[in-house]
């Protein structure tokens, strides 16, 4: 019988274990396979809290209903009637010590129309001028591997950028737009740009495709999040799964294969192992001086995640708002902050109001939060509601989570990189196999993919 480790229960490391659980049984063969996560728990950053009336997503809050894999992988799982979306409404960009509207027709900030970009409060006149020459300026040298921020502002401007599109951007990719490639971004713009000779107009051609299904962006489950965790964990049946146990190391076998050592003494027999941790984890693990060189150029950002359930009706926020994104603000301290009551209804079970404020990495407050108390920073959370919303009161109930150095962001010359990682391991440790976010996408849906993908790459090696 061929044997398995997959080491990581992030929602990658599950869907590689369940896909190769349900090709096995496709193919009438034997599999051996064990999980190995080191938490307690399995979900990785995806986790729900419930408190009392309120439910709490600490990590990812919801899929995107766009990439329709995870639509498969949920009928699979039989939770199709669990399935809730998210309300649309109006965004808005805190500055200037005010909440002003985000265009309702922009993608990421990036107006779809000149009517769109004439009305915008976030830019000044002269910015909506310099703004206009993407309908007559030609791509003469941008390919998908450089700088989304040099792309946008060679189009469309430095204070559109700064004031309209970088707040937006930056808070969805983590990550500042100068260290972004177009390829991990929005690939799509550069397309639209050589093919309609501008970005607007681009944007405004394929409108129809980021306006299908309505305003059902994204999506959660009843229970949140964790219950895609859950309803996966429930079907791997045949797979042995190992809880609060770290893998310490993974060495090579005369006879070929692999033996993962864990923190108890186990030790695990493998045919192929499957780092679906973090690369700073995988790297830990492999303990590989040939593979420093790549593993050590992964960089990752950083989130504090800080919700509050007030004793106040929903109905008190800005009529139709969802939340805002802060730009350049001195007086509120958060990079965002989300409605969740207002987003998603099943958060807040009487109608009361649940916010959710994102302090990141890039937030020049960040070092000096980070070495705060969870009471301490809910403080810096009520004083930014206060300034923004004008609710005073304490709140019932709060969460905070630190997601410290564990967010990937996909720099540069990040995608280089993975590729000459995955050639060394081939030479160095092949049947070793990476997975996972750190270089495969963040999204629930990109690594539900990824797992997939893995699940398919190893049957292939078994066979062979």
């Amino acid at each position: 019988m061929k044997k398995v480790v997959v080491i990581g229960g992030g929602v990658t490391g599950l869907s590689t274990a369940y896909y190769l659980q349900k090709k096995a049984r496709e193919r009438v063969e034997e599999v051996h396979i064990t999980l190995v996560e080191a938490d307690e728990r399995l979900g990785g950053k995806i986790r729900t809290v419930q408190d009392g009336e309120f439910t709490m997503e600490t990590g990812a809050d919801s899929i995107v209903t766009r990439k329709t894999n995870a639509a498969d992988l949920i009928e699979e799982l039989g939770l199709q009637d669990q399935v809730v979306y998210n309300a649309t409404g109006i965004s808005y960009i805190y500055a200037d010590g005010k909440l002003k509207q985000i265009p309702k027709d922009a993608v990421f900030g990036i107006p779809t129309s000149i009517e769109s970009l004439a009305t915008t409060e976030l830019v000044s006149a002269e910015g909506k001028v310099e703004a206009l020459k993407d309908l007559y300026t030609p791509n003469d040298g941008f390919t998908k591997d450089d700088s989304v921020g040099a792309f946008l502002e060679a189009f469309l401007g430095k204070e559109f950028v700064e004031k309209q599109i970088a707040p937006v951007l930056s808070g969805v990719y983590s990550g500042k737009l100068s260290e972004l490639t177009i390829a991990s971004t929005l690939p799509y713009l550069i397309d639209y740009k050589n093919e309609y000779g501008s970005i607007i107009q681009g944007m405004s051609e394929n409108k129809a495709k980021f306006q299908s299904g309505g305003g059902k962006k994204f999506l959660s489950f009843r229970q949140g999040v964790s219950q895609l965790i859950d309803g996966l964990e429930a079907k791997l049946s045949d797979a042995v799964i190992i809880k609060g146990v770290p893998a310490e190391t993974i060495e090579p076998q005369n006879q070929g294969g692999y033996e993962v050592i864990l923190m108890d003494g186990r030790k695990l027999e493998a045919d192929v192992v499957v780092l679906s941790t973090l690369s700073a984890s995988a790297q830990k693990l492999l303990h590989h001086d040939s593979l420093d060189e790549e593993f050590n150029q992964f960089k990752n950002s950083s989130m504090i995640s800080v919700y509050m359930g007030y004793d106040v009706p929903d109905s008190e926020l800005p009529s139709d708002g969802t939340g805002f994104i802060t730009s350049n603000s001195e007086d509120v301290k958060c990079n965002a902050c989300t409605w969740t009551s207002r987003k998603w209804e099943h958060t807040s079970s009487n109608g009361k109001l649940l916010v959710r404020l994102f302090y990141k990495s890039t937030n020049p407050h960040y070092d000096e939060l980070v070495k705060m108390t969870e009471e301490e920073l809910l403080q810096v959370g009520m004083k930014d509601i206060q300034t923004s919303l004008g609710i005073s009161s304490r709140p019932l109930t709060y969460d905070v989570t630190k997601w410290h150095d564990v967010m990937p962001n996909y720099h540069i010359t990040h995608h280089q990189i993975v590729k000459a990682l995955e050639a060394k391991m081939e030479n160095l440790m092949p049947n070793v196999l990476l997975a996972g976010c750190s270089y495969y996408g963040v999204g629930i849906p990109d690594c539900i993919a990824n797992g997939e993908e893995t699940a398919a790459k190893i049957m292939k090696r078994l066979a062979e």
